[in-house]
């Protein structure tokens, strides 16, 4: 009996141990940890009323369903607050591929330009967070498809710069637009770049490509950036060209590529939008990365700013003050700091 005891002692004992063990490992798993990336692609920024508002393409990012225009907020381009949605799709022209937003002011209203079906379109709001819509859902009229829009003032005439898909590659263009913005002055298409430099083209993917324009006026000098090679290659890349016009023609920079993945240790960077620090008065450059070395999606979106000598017509990138942007953490949630 002794021996029976003693066996129905040990079981227990075993059994309470195990139990113990069991929740003490329980108690020391950390809670699922939330990443403070942003995840966007083609980024683009606007400021008003001393705030910041951040825009891009969520296809491929972490709303793979690209229902339209996620919009964050932030008073110090360093935390930023998710706003939700700033366009819908069913509040705009377009079915899918809505990609490259960007948003300006004019005459106290908000407008968005941006592509969807690979065609551009044109959305209003009255609040930078939006609701944009474009009720007739209408798209610009071209003959041949249309990515990647940027709409320039100068001197009040506006500009649309954008690429255009052609059989041999694509190519970067501008038109003047009308005073509402809805039509073009054909008279005023004209081709801005090509890719035809040995860093735009050494991706081995076809067709040759230049894109993701948007253009900035300073100390009287137009300065046109741009991105070069397949946005799904790490050797995606930026550089910029500058004018004395608005329509060109537009000299590529000997210092191009201005931004890669040797000068920020990223792969494939590009694809963003300069913009006029009015805080302290300095340039920067948005753009989105790769997800990692060996991943593409969902892109990320960085930061760095620009430093320019008008005089000599050089424009340098200060690699070292790239940054990832971050979202603000839900409340109550870990952050993964890493």
């Amino acid at each position: 009996m002794s021996y029976f005891y003693l066996y129905f002692f040990f079981i227990n004992q075993l059994t309470v141990l195990s139990n113990e063990l069991f929740v003490s490992n329980k108690s020391k798993t950390k809670p699922h940890k939330i990443s403070k990336e942003i995840f966007l692609g083609d980024p683009t920024i606007l400021i008003e009323s001393n705030k910041y508002y951040l825009y891009g393409s969520s296809a491929g990012g972490i709303d793979s369903t690209a229902n339209g225009f996620l919009v964050y907020e932030s008073s110090n381009l360093k935390n930023w607050e998710p706003k939700g949605y700033a366009l819908k799709k069913e509040d705009a022209y377009g079915e899918s591929g809505f990609w490259a937003p960007q948003v300006f002011k004019k005459d106290g209203l908000f407008y968005m330009v941006y592509v969807a079906n690979e065609n551009i379109g044109l959305a209003t709001s009255k609040s930078p967070l939006g609701p944009f819509k474009n009720k007739l859902k209408k798209k610009f009229s071209s003959e041949v498809k249309l990515i990647d829009p940027f709409i320039f003032n100068d001197n009040n005439k506006w500009y649309l710069y954008h690429t255009r898909r052609l059989n041999d590659g694509n190519e970067i263009y501008v038109v003047e637009l009308s005073d509402n913005l809805n039509k073009f002055n054909e008279q005023t298409l004209t081709k801005c770049l090509s890719a035809d430099k040995l860093w735009e083209d050494n991706d081995g993917m076809n067709p040759r490509s230049v894109q993701g324009s948007s253009v900035v006026k300073y100390d009287g000098i137009y300065y046109l950036f741009y991105s070069a090679n397949n946005f799904r290659s790490p050797n995606y890349a930026v550089g910029f060209a500058i004018s004395s016009s608005p329509l060109g023609p537009w000299i590529k920079s000997k210092q191009n590529p201005l931004i890669d993945r040797e000068s920020i240790g990223e792969n494939g960077p590009g694809h963003g939008d300069v913009f006029l620090d009015l805080k302290d008065k300095t340039l920067k450059y948005v753009l989105h990365t790769h997800n990692s070395k060996n991943k593409l999606r969902p892109r990320k979106v960085g930061i760095l700013k620009l430093s320019v000598d008008s005089s000599l017509k050089k424009l340098e990138a200060k690699v070292k003050s790239f940054r990832y942007l971050k979202k603000n953490p839900p409340p109550h949630q870990n952050i993964d700091e890493g």
